[in-house]
C-alpha cells in the first residue's frame, strides 16, 4: 500500500468509531433508535435524524472553536460516533461483519456486506465512508471518489472525506482540486493533522500554474 493509501485509511479510520473496530474496550456510543417498519431507505427514524442533526451542528461548531488538538480529538470522536448511529440492528450487524472481514483481509466479503447496507439504507453515511476506504485501498479510485461524493452530499462537513478526496486528486496529478479539498477540510476542522503541511507544499505548485 502506498504512503498516500496508508494516510487515507488512517484518516478515515480515525473517524470510524472505536466500537466498530471490535477490539478492546470502547466508549459506549450514543443510544440508537430502531427505525420503524416502512422507513426503508432511511436508516434512522425521524426522531433520531432530528436529534443527530442538532447534535452534529453543535459538535462541528465546537470543533471549529476547539482550544487545541486534544480537545479537537475528543470532538472528532464524538462526531464519528454520532455519524455512525444507524438506528437499525440490521445495519449495525452488517457493519460489524464488514469491519471484521476487512480486518481479516477479506475485502470482497467486506465490500459485499457494505453493498448490502447501502442498498438497504442509502442515507447511511458511515457505510459510504467505509466503502470508499476499501475502494481506495484496492486502488479503485473512481469508485472511491463516487462514494466520497455521496458522503459529502449527505454531510458536507465530513472533513475526513474531504481529506480523502484531496489525496485521490493528488494521486491523479490534480493539484488544484486537491488543494481546494484540503483547504475546505481545514476550514471545518482547523486541527486536522498533517493537512496544513500538505497545503503549504501544494500552494506554490498551484500558484505557479497560474503564472
Amino acid at each position: 500500500m502506498t504512503r498516500s493509501a496508508v494516510l487515507f485509511c488512517l484518516m478515515l479510520g480515525a473517524a470510524m468509531p472505536a466500537a466498530a473496530q471490535v477490539t478492546g474496550p470502547v466508549p459506549a456510543p450514543p443510544p440508537t433508535v430502531e427505525a420503524p417498519a416502512g422507513t426503508e431507505g432511511n436508516v434512522a427514524a425521524p426522531a433520531l435524524q432530528s436529534e443527530r442533526a442538532r447534535r452534529l451542528d453543535e459538535l462541528f461548531s465546537r470543533l471549529r472553536e476547539a482550544d487545541g488538538p486534544r480537545q479537537a480529538r475528543v470532538l472528532e470522536m464524538q462526531i464519528a460516533l454520532t455519524l455512525a448511529q444507524s438506528g437499525s440492528d440490521t445495519a449495525d450487524l452488517l457493519m460489524v461483519r464488514a469491519t471484521q472481514a476487512a480486518q481479516q483481509q477479506q475485502q470482497d466479503l467486506a465490500l459485499s456486506l457494505l453493498d448490502s447496507v447501502i442498498d438497504l439504507y442509502p442515507d447511511y453515511i458511515e457505510a459510504w465512508s467505509r466503502r470508499a476506504t476499501l475502494y481506495f485501498a484496492r486502488r479503485e479510485l473512481g469508485r472511491a471518489v463516487s462514494d466520497i461524493e455521496q458522503v459529502l452530499r449527505l454531510e458536507p462537513r465530513h472533513f475526513t472525506a474531504m481529506v480523502g478526496l484531496g489525496m485521490i486528486f493528488q494521486q491523479l496529478g490534480e493539484d488544484r482540486p486537491a488543494l481546494t479539498a484540503f483547504k475546505r477540510a481545514l476550514e471545518i476542522n482547523p486541527h486536522v493533522e498533517r493537512i496544513p503541511e500538505i497545503i503549504r507544499r501544494l500552494t506554490p505548485k498551484v500558484d505557479g500554474l497560474e503564472l
